[in-house]
């Protein structure tokens, strides 16, 4: 994978991830202005449904965000098994 396609790639997931925060607030603030006016014909299951697959794409973008950096270090030449995730001291 060359440079510029990995910096694409890791451009384009931002992008996927700031949409999903951004769908999710709005799902939120449309679930709150109807859900005040439709009251108990809110169709409340309908919008954990789906906030549960815009959790499903949140999840789909960790993993490609995980296999894309195993692909670089790969690339590097270091083993991705043994290189640890998350920083910190």
């Amino acid at each position: 994978m060359t440079t510029s396609a990995e910096s694409e790639a890791r451009k384009a997931l931002q992008r996927l991830r700031r949409a999903i925060e951004k769908v999710v607030r709005e799902l939120d603030a449309l679930e709150g202005a109807l859900s005040h006016v439709e009251a108990e014909d809110f169709p409340a299951a309908n919008y954990e449904r789906a906030r549960q697959q815009l959790s499903a794409v949140d999840s789909f973008a960790d993993e490609e965000a995980h296999r894309l950096q195993d692909k670089m270090l790969q690339a590097g030449g270091l083993e991705p098994g043994r290189v640890r995730r998350g920083g910190g001291l």
